[in-house]
C-alpha cells in the first residue's frame, strides 16, 4: 500500500503497518513518513472507535540476524579493535530496530485500549521517529566500519520484556520506557547482566551506560561513532525516558482521581512541570510508590548502580524513583 494514498487511515492503523513490515530499513522509513504525517496533521485520527484491530504478539522481522540466547552472546569488547567497534555498533543497531517496534507497539496496543489523550500518541510518535533515525544512522555507520546488520549474532530479550508487559500499560511504561533503553545490548560491553536484570533497565539504563560507551569509542580513535552517539542518540534518549516518566505519572494519578485527571484530551503541564503546585507532595509520593511496586512485580533483584544522575534528573527521573530499587529487599 502506498503510504500517502489513504487519507482516512488512523494512526493506529498506520502503526500496525510499521509493525507488520519485516525489513528494518523499510520499517524505519515508513515510520518516519507516518510520524511526519501525524505531526503535520495529515493523519488526524488516533484510531477509529468503531474498529478494534488486532496487534501482533511479535512484529514482523527478517531472519538474516542470527539469534542466540542472551547468556550465549559473545563478548563485544571495549571498542579497542575494529571488530569490537563493529560488534558494539551492530548491537546498537539491533537494539534500535526493536526500539522502533516498541514505540509503535505502545501506540497500537494501548492508546485506544486505555483511552489515552492525544498527547500520548504524539509523544510516542516522536519517540518512534527518533528510534528510526537512530537505526538508520547507526546502520549506515556500521557499513562505514566495513560491516552490516546481520553480520553478528544478537538476541531478542528486549521483545521478551515487551511480551511480559503486553497486558499492562503501567508495567510497559515502567519496564520499557522509564528505565530500560538500550541495556539489552549496551550492557554486554559494560557489565554482564542476567536476563531478568535487563528487563527493567530500558530507557534510563541506556543513559547510564552511553557516556562510558562514547568514551570507549573516543579512546579507540573512532570519533565519528562517538559524535553520533553523543550529539544525536544520547540527548534524544533523555527525552524518551522523560516520556515514560510523564505517562507513568499520568496513569497513576488518573487511576487515583479520574475527575482531576480526566480520560479526555488534556494538557499534562500540571503533571510534568516542577513549577506547578497542583500535583501535591502526597501525589508524587504515591506515584513513586506505585512505580516501585510495578518494578518489583516485573523485576527480580535490585537495580545495579552506578546511575547517571544528571541525565536521569533531566528526564524527570530523580533518585527517589530508583535508589530504593537498588537496595536488596
Amino acid at each position: 500500500m502506498e503510504e500517502m494514498s489513504n487519507q482516512t487511515e488512523a494512526l493506529v492503523e498506520a502503526a500496525l503497518r510499521v509493525l507488520n513490515t519485516a525489513d528494518p530499513f523499510e520499517k524505519a522509513r515508513l515510520g518516519d513518513v507516518i510520524a511526519t504525517k501525524w505531526l503535520q496533521g495529515f493523519i488526524s485520527l488516533p484510531y477509529h472507535p468503531s474498529s478494534r484491530l488486532p496487534v501482533p504478539d511479535r512484529p514482523a522481522r527478517l531472519t538474516n540476524v542470527k539469534l542466540v540466547p542472551p547468556s550465549l552472546m559473545p563478548k563485544l569488547g571495549k571498542a579497542g579493535s575494529l571488530q569490537s567497534r563493529q560488534a558494539i555498533v551492530h548491537s546498537l543497531v539491533h537494539t534500535e530496530s526493536w526500539a522502533i517496534d516498541l514505540s509503535w507497539d505502545i501506540i497500537a496496543r494501548f492508546g485506544e485500549q486505555e483511552a489515552m489523550p492525544r498527547e500520548f500518541f504524539t509523544d510516542f510518535v516522536k519517540v518512534a521517529q527518533d528510534e528510526g533515525r537512530h537505526f538508520t544512522l547507526l546502520a549506515a555507520r556500521l557499513e562505514e566500519l566495513g560491516s552490516f546488520y546481520g553480520a553478528f549474532p544478537a538476541h531478542d530479550g528486549l521483545w521478551d520484556s515487551a511480551i511480559a508487559t503486553s497486558k499492562d500499560l503501567l508495567a510497559r511504561l515502567a519496564v520499557e520506557h522509564c528505565v530500560h533503553e538500550g541495556v539489552i545490548e549496551l550492557s554486554r560491553y559494560r557489565a554482564k547482566l542476567e536476563l531478568d536484570s535487563i528487563i527493567v533497565v530500558h530507557e534510563a539504563r541506556g543513559l547510564d551506560v552511553l557516556p562510558t560507551t562514547i568514551t570507549r569509542f573516543r579512546n579507540g580513535g573512532d570519533n565519528e561513532t562517538a559524535d553520533l552517539l553523543e550529539r544525536v542518540v544520547y540527548p534524544e534518549e533523555i527525552t524518551h525516558c522523560a516520556a515514560g516518566v510523564k505517562w507513568f505519572k499520568y496513569l497513576s494519578l488518573r487511576s487515583r482521581n479520574p475527575i482531576r485527571y480526566p480520560w479526555s484530551l488534556i494538557s499534562l503541564e500540571s503533571v510534568t512541570s516542577e513549577r506547578e503546585t497542583t500535583t501535591t507532595i502526597e501525589d508524587e509520593r504515591d506515584v513513586i510508590q506505585k512505580f516501585h511496586a510495578t518494578v518489583r512485580t516485573h523485576f527480580r533483584g535490585p537495580l545495579k548502580p552506578p546511575f547517571n544522575e544528571e541525565a536521569r534528573k533531566a528526564a524527570g527521573f530523580g533518585p527517589q524513583w530508583y535508589e530504593p530499587l537498588a537496595l536488596k529487599e
